[in-house]
């Protein structure tokens, strides 16, 4: 967070690239870290564990870090600085080639550590035990709360290292901090639980489907007992009825049971898949509903890093004789997230044990509060830019770029509730993602819930060229979204945000319905046991 928040000012100001370039090298960057989630759960369930995961990658983000700072330090490595105002050569190739080598070795490194993180924490807790299982319920808080009092420090001190001191001073104490943090992992080496790694999860899927499709002309046996099943009874997942589909990669064909070689020797899974597996696999596909109605959160979540710093640059930011820089405004941000998960740790989470008998809300009645909290937000926003135009249209500044005479602090509402929002559905979604995926596809589950966060910046970019092609205001005219926001109408897009945040709501709400946590059975794969311990009974964002 503290190369991404200020990134673009650096890209503009110093590498000389036009805006619009710049936006977007910050938006590449931040959706490919967490799109990566993705291929880091893959290697951790399938080769490295999740240990392994977070170290290499740790370590790859580390030298990121260090390559960025040294890309910023090296006057080679920039091109020089503008002399007048046609003077201003743009960086080349080759000094765009080393950052973007910087950049995505962050990109890389965050992808694997991410993704993996979260679900080696949950892996330190034993869910058969009581008291371990209640300890879980507060780990996904205190997690986060780390993670938000980390972005806080970036959007504050590394912000004003940057501006004042040096960005390669503030890279390099990123660097060195990921390495103090990598040594600090690696000192706990000897008191970690682990969990063996189940194999791809992936191409276990894959095997379902296929089975299932070449099949898909089999008529299922009246009785499900004659499905195949080779796992051991402590370890079956019990057949339901959702998804029958699927079912058809466990009819027993001719030839299906034929060994394959080896000391292993098993039928062959892209022909024959145990019912077992098959209910993984229809336990990842119950996700996929809350998944995808959680990705506008995040579309919301990009307005507060763009937008919304935009019309704080146009305001009255004076706090006595200091100015706070725009980009700052996102203090009240993290202060929401921070204020939230404080409160809920230690005054909601106890008050709702003692009148619910469970330790707070479940995560899908997180998620819903995140979603709400969000929508209302954009509605918020939507108040005050309408109060901001007033302004610009009642002083004659909307044709200019001068500060208008109307306070910054009418945005606090919305970025508290944004905020507010972001402290309840990231944690509910990470508690509803893990304890609600296959045991072994943990690690994978955690990806797809990150990838909510990369398919958010990136419906928002889309949103935002759509707006622009069909309201006008791409040539810099009259339209919703113009160069100039005092030639705007940013109102109407919130508005439009508020309404789809609305819509969305609605279908989430009618997934949350629909989705079923399974009854948790002794020594089975599914984490519904931890009903009154991570709040996940019912069931991040």
């Amino acid at each position: 967070m503290g190369i991404a928040v200020n990134l673009v000012t650096y890209l503009g100001g110093t590498l000389h690239l036009p805006s619009s370039t710049s936006a977007n090298v910050v938006t590449d960057f931040m959706g490919t870290s967490f799109l990566l989630c993705l291929l880091g759960g893959f290697l951790a369930d399938t080769f490295l564990g999740r240990y392994k995961t977070i170290a290499i990658f740790s370590i790859i983000q580390t030298l990121g870090t260090g390559t960025l700072a040294l890309a910023t330090k090296l006057p080679q490595l920039r091109p020089p600085p503008c002399h007048g105002s046609h003077t201003c050569k743009q960086a080349n190739g080759f000094q765009m080639g080393i950052l973007y080598i910087a950049l995505y070795l962050i990109a890389l490194g965050t992808g694997g550590l991410k993704s993996s993180v979260s679900g080696f924490g949950t892996d330190q807790f034993d869910e058969k035990d009581e008291k371990e299982k209640s300890q879980m319920a507060y780990f996904f808080n205190r997690f986060f709360f780390f993670i938000s009092t980390g972005t806080l420090m970036a959007v504050t001190v590394l912000v004003y290292i940057q501006d004042e001191v040096g960005r390669s001073w503030a890279y390099g104490i990123c660097s060195v901090s990921m390495f103090v943090a990598v040594l600090i992992f690696l000192s706990g080496t000897k008191r970690y639980r682990y969990k063996k790694s189940l194999g791809s999860p992936i191409v276990q899927i894959f095997q379902v489907i296929v089975a299932a499709i070449n099949k898909r002309k089999m008529k299922l046996p009246y009785n499900v007992e004659l499905l195949y099943e080779d796992t051991p009874e402590t370890s079956r997942i019990h057949h339901t009825d959702r998804f029958r589909f699927l079912d058809k990669a466990a009819i027993v064909g001719e030839g299906d049971l034929e060994r394959n070689v080896g000391p292993a020797a098993a039928p062959n899974p892209w022909k024959l898949s145990p019912v077992t597996r098959v209910e993984e696999v229809k336990m990842m596909a119950a996700l996929l509903p809350i998944w995808a109605t959680t990705i506008l959160f995040w579309t919301t979540y990009a307005q507060m890093m763009t937008f919304s710093v935009e019309q704080a640059s146009t305001m009255e930011r004076s706090v006595g004789g200091f100015q706070i820089p725009a980009g700052s405004l996102t203090v009240f941000f993290v202060a929401a997230i921070l204020i939230t998960l404080a409160v809920y740790d230690r005054l909601v989470m106890p008050l709702w044990k003692k009148w619910k008998g469970k330790p707070g809300f479940s995560s899908l009645q997180r998620i819903a509060l995140g979603l709400a909290l969000s929508t209302m937000g954009m509605a918020s926003a939507a108040v005050a830019e309408v109060k901001r135009l007033e302004v610009a249209r009642a002083t004659g500044a909307s044709a200019t770029t001068g500060t208008l005479p109307v306070t910054v602090f009418i945005l606090i509402p919305q970025f508290f509730l944004v905020g507010a929002g972001e402290a309840f559905i990231y944690t509910g979604q990470l508690d509803f993602f893990i304890t609600q995926s296959p045991k072994g596809m943990k690690t994978m589950s955690t990806g797809l819930f990150l990838t909510t966060l990369s398919l958010g910046f990136f419906v928002s970019s889309l949103l935002v060229s759509v707006v622009k092609s069909v309201m006008g205001g791409s040539n810099g005219g009259q339209g919703w979204l113009a160069d100039n926001i005092n030639h705007g109408r940013l109102d109407c897009f919130y508005g439009l945000l508020a309404v789809l945040g609305v819509i969305n709501f609605a279908l989430y709400i009618v997934s949350a319905v629909w989705f079923k946590p399974r009854k948790s059975k002794p020594a089975t794969l599914q984490m519904d046991t931890i009903v009154n311990g991570s709040s996940t009974a019912e069931n991040k964002c």
